[in-house]
């Protein structure tokens, strides 16, 4: 009989049981949030003051729900970006399934945004509801990239709870590898969504 698992209710140790997941300490592996980055301009600085100025607005009347996040935060980034041009479409609440290879065991899911380009999925975003740390949600995003088509290609992630941002790279190889970025936040005075424009950017120009 196969078993139903949510991709919510599963952690890294599944993960690396399952499917051989790995995590790559080498700096080298995940350059493309490092190396080679993109300028963004007086503008684009301007606006994304205001987009962290009314995300800490919406933060004195919590909770701050998936909804409220992607409406104020993650939509500018990616309309800055380029996500919403030509040669990536978006696809919301996409489902996904993986199955478990002689386990009997299925994971069920929904992504919260996916980019895609040519049927191939490039960027997943997760968003999740403000206050819920990122670390707990990691093996979701990855059980989400895992899903993906694409073997040839690396799968970029970006997790986030609307106040925390978090980057992630899977590339699907025999053994399935990943690492994750350093976290970027809006708690500091200093606006690190400047930092998160120039990575998805980046990502943006590498996928088209």
């Amino acid at each position: 009989m196969v078993q139903i698992i949510q991709a919510k209710n599963i952690g890294l140790a599944y993960l690396k049981e399952r499917f051989g997941l790995q995590r790559v300490e080498d700096e080298a592996f995940f350059t493309e949030w490092l190396d080679n980055l993109p300028e963004i301009t007086d503008v684009e600085k301007q606006y994304l003051d205001r987009v962290k100025s009314n995300f800490l607005n919406l933060a004195q009347r919590p909770p701050i729900l998936e909804n409220a996040v992607k409406m104020v935060v993650l939509s500018p980034l990616l309309d800055l970006a380029g996500f919403y041009s030509q040669p990536f479409a978006i696809g919301t609440e996409e489902s996904i399934e993986i199955s478990v290879e002689d386990e009997g065991e299925v994971i069920r899911g929904r992504i919260d945004i996916l980019v895609i380009q040519k049927q191939f999925w490039l960027l997943v975003i997760e968003s999740k509801r403000a206050g819920i740390s990122l670390l707990e949600n990691i093996p979701q995003a990855l059980a989400y990239m895992l899903a993906s088509p694409n073997q040839d290609k690396p799968v970029f992630g970006l997790l986030t709870n609307g106040s925390h941002f978090m980057f992630i790279k899977l590339i699907k190889t025999h053994t399935p590898t990943y690492d994750i970025s350093d976290e970027f936040t809006l708690l500091k005075r200093k606006n690190e969504l400047y930092e998160v424009l120039v990575i998805l950017k980046n990502f943006s120009q590498l996928l088209s």
